[in-house]
């Protein structure tokens, strides 16, 4: 599933990325969002989401929560 049907609240795991972005992979992964950490959905937005991922919150358009992968942690 994917990180805008992922249920708010639980923890998933990050199993894939699937940008085409170098830049925008590299960025990413300075926030620690990369294959194998783990990801809470705290809102669903109508453009996007919002997520906690390590220490911090962060806000994903709706293009990129499509292209996160995710399964329960």
């Amino acid at each position: 599933m994917t990180l805008r049907q992922a249920a708010e609240g639980k923890q998933y795991r990050i199993n894939q990325i699937g940008t085409n972005d170098a830049e925008l992979n590299a960025f990413l992964s300075t926030l620690g969002c990369c294959e194998g950490q783990d990801i809470v959905v705290v809102a669903h937005r109508r453009s996007g989401c919002t997520v906690c991922l390590r220490d911090g919150r962060y806000s994903f358009d709706s293009k990129l929560a499509e292209a996160i992968s995710v399964s329960m942690a």
